[in-house]
C-alpha cells in the first residue's frame, strides 16, 4: 500500500504554539498534471513535507508505524486501508520513489525491492507456480540468465530462451503452461533494441503479459507500456539511481491487463492469507478501487499490490528507505544524465568504428541492421551501454582492459562514470559458450557503459590503451 504523510495540525512546543502548517492550506511545490519528463524527474511522486515544508524528499528511518487504534491497525491489516504498517511492506520514502517511479513509466503503480533480481523474482512470483512457464528472449544478462536457468528450476519453474529476432519460434514456445513473455528493451551487453511491440503482440493474442527489463534504457529513452508492455522491471542500481551507490529495483504495473481470464489464479481466485479477497476483482480496473480512484475502466493496480501484500511480505526483498532516498535523488537528472551518455557513447564508438585495433562495434546508433528499432524506440540515444571486440581477439581485449587509466573494470553500468568489462570471464561467465554467443558475450567481446565524462577523455584512454597494445611493427 501506499503511505501518506499526516495532515497539518497545531503542535505543542511548550511556551510556544508553533503551527507547522495551516490546517487549511497545503504548501506550492506540486508536481503539475501535465508535467513533461524531466519535471516528473523532480516533482513526481513527492512534495513539501506537510510539518516542516522540506522541499528536499525527507526520509524515514523506522521499522513501524503507530496506528491511531486498533480499528484502523486491523483494516490496513485487512487490506481496506492505505497507508505504513512495516518497512518490509510499506515505508512513506519508499512510497515516494515508487510514485516518482510509475509516473516516470506512466504506469498506474510500482512496488520498490531491494535489488533488480529481486524485481525479477517478485514479478514472476505473482505469476508462477510450480510447472508453470515463460518464454524470453535470449539476449539477457548474464545474472538474468542465471537466475532464469538454474534458480527458477528450484522452483519448478520452467523457461525457454528464443532468439529476440525469431518471432515464429517464439509463438512456438508458449505453452498452456506459460504465463509471461519477457525481454530487455535495450539488452544487456550488446546494447541491441528488442521489438517490444512485435513481442507484445504475440504475448497478447495468447492472452499473457509483457514483462520488459528496462533497465539499461531507462524511461527517458524507451517508454515499454507505450508499444505494449504490461509490466515493467528495473535494476535502479544502474541508470535510474545513476551514481554506483545504492542497490534497487522495481515493479511497474500498466494497470489494463485483464487478470481475470483464469490463467492466473494468483491474481484472480480466492487467496486464504486475506479470507478469500479476489486480487483483481477489488483491485484490477473495474475494481471498487480504481471506481474510488477514478480510473474505473482504465486502469488498477492488482499485480502492483499482490506483489506487495504476498511476494514482498513473504520474501522480504524490500528496499531500504535509504537507498529509496539515495535512487531518488539519482533520478533527479535522469533526463540530463541518460542524454549526456548516449550522445558520449555514439562519439566513442564512432572514435572506435575507425580505429584499426578495432574489429567491430556492436551499437544501434551507429546504422546497421538494429538502427530502425533504435530510431523506434528510442529515438533520443541508444543509450550508454554497448560492445566492441578488437582485431587482436580475447588476448588484445584482455589486455586493454587491463591498462586503461581512468575507465574503471566494474561489474556494473548505467554509473556517472565510465566502465568497463569483459562479459564472458565475468557476468556471463556461468553459461556455455553457446549461451554466451547467443548473449552477445562471446569471448571477444568487450562491455562499455560510458559515462558522463568529457568525451575527449574517455576517447583518450581508450587510445593510449590502444596504442599500447599494437605491434611493434604498427608503432
Amino acid at each position: 500500500f501506499g503511505c501518506s504523510h499526516p495532515k497539518a495540525r497545531q503542535v505543542d512546543a511548550g511556551p510556544l504554539s508553533v503551527r507547522a502548517v495551516m490546517a487549511d492550506r497545503d504548501f506550492r511545490g506540486q508536481c503539475p498534471a501535465t508535467a513533461c519528463f524531466a519535471t516528473k524527474c523532480l516533482h513526481a511522486g513527492q512534495q513539501p513535507d506537510p510539518s516542516t515544508g522540506a522541499r528536499s524528499p525527507t526520509m524515514t528511518m523506522s521499522t513501524a508505524f503507530v496506528f491511531k487504534d486498533s480499528d484502523q491497525a486491523a483494516a490496513r491489516f485487512a487490506l481496506q486501508e492505505f497507508g505504513p504498517i512495516y518497512s518490509r511492506i510499506t515505508n512513506p520514502t519508499v512510497d515516494d520513489v515508487e510514485k516518482k517511479m510509475a509516473a516516470l513509466e506512466g504506469g498506474s503503480a510500482a512496488v520498490a525491492t531491494s535489488c533488480g533480481h529481486a524485481a525479477q523474482l517478485l514479478a514472476f512470483s505473482n505469476l508462477l507456480q510450480p510447472g508453470d512457464h515463460i518464454v524470453t528472449t535470449d539476449k539477457l544478462y548474464g545474472g538474468t540468465f542465471t537466475q532464469f536457468n538454474r534458480q527458477f528450476k528450484q522452483f519448478a519453474w520452467q523457461v525457454s530462451f528464443c532468439s529476440h529476432e525469431d518471432f515464429a519460434g517464439i509463438a512456438a514456445a508458449i505453452t498452456p503452461k506459460t504465463k509471461a513473455i519477457y525481454c530487455e528493451a535495450i539488452a544487456n551487453p550488446g546494447g541491441i533494441v528488442c521489438d517490444i511491440a512485435k513481442i507484445a503482440d504475440i504475448a497478447h493474442q495468447h492472452g499473457l503479459p509483457l514483462i520488459v527489463d528496462n533497465t539499461t534504457a531507462t524511461p527517458y529513452l524507451v517508454r515499454p507500456f507505450e508499444h505494449g508492455a504490461d509490466i515493467i522491471v528495473h535494476s535502479a542500481t544502474k541508470g535510474l539511481g545513476g551514481h554506483g551507490n545504492a542497490m534497487g529495483g522495481f515493479v511497474v504495473e500498466k494497470g489494463d491487463f485483464d487478470w481475470g481470464s483464469g490463467k492466473f489464479p494468483i491474481l484472480s481466485e480466492p487467496c486464504e492469507s486475506y479470507h478469500g479477497l479476489k486480487f483483481y476483482e477489488v483491485f484490477g480496473k473495474n475494481g471498487p478501487v480504481a471506481e474510488s480512484l477514478g480510473t474505473k475502466g482504465k486502469a488498477g493496480m492488482a499485480f502492483a499490490v499482490a506483489a506487495r501484500t504476498l511476494g514482498l511480505r513473504d520474501m522480504g526483498v524490500c528496499l531500504s528507505p535509504f537507498n529509496a532516498w539515495v535512487i531518488s535523488m539519482g533520478m533527479e537528472t535522469l533526463s540530463l544524465r541518460i542524454q549526456k551518455q548516449s550522445d558520449n557513447a555514439l562519439a566513442v564508438a564512432r572514435f572506435l568504428e575507425k580505429h584499426p585495433q578495432v574489429k567491430w562495434v556492436l551499437y544501434a546508433g551507429l546504422g546497421g541492421p538494429n538502427y530502425e528499432l533504435h530510431q523506434k524506440y528510442c529515438p533520443n540515444g541508444a543509450g550508454s551501454l554497448f560492445t566492441f571486440g578488437l582485431t587482436g581477439g580475447f588476448e588484445a581485449g584482455k589486455k586493454l582492459v587491463d591498462t586503461v587509466k581512468m575507465i574503471s573494470l566494474v561489474a556494473n553500468l548505467g554509473d556517472s562514470r565510465t566502465l568497463i568489462a569483459h562479459p564472458s570471464s565475468m557476468m556471463h561467465s556461468q553459461l556455455t559458450d553457446e549461451q554466451k554467443q547467443a548473449a552477445g558475450a562471446g569471448m571477444e567481446a568487450i562491455r562499455l557503459s560510458v559515462g558522463l565524462e568529457d568525451e575527449k577523455d574517455i576517447i583518450a584512454d581508450l587510445r593510449q590503451a590502444l596504442d599500447g597494445i599494437r605491434p611493434a611493427s604498427a608503432l
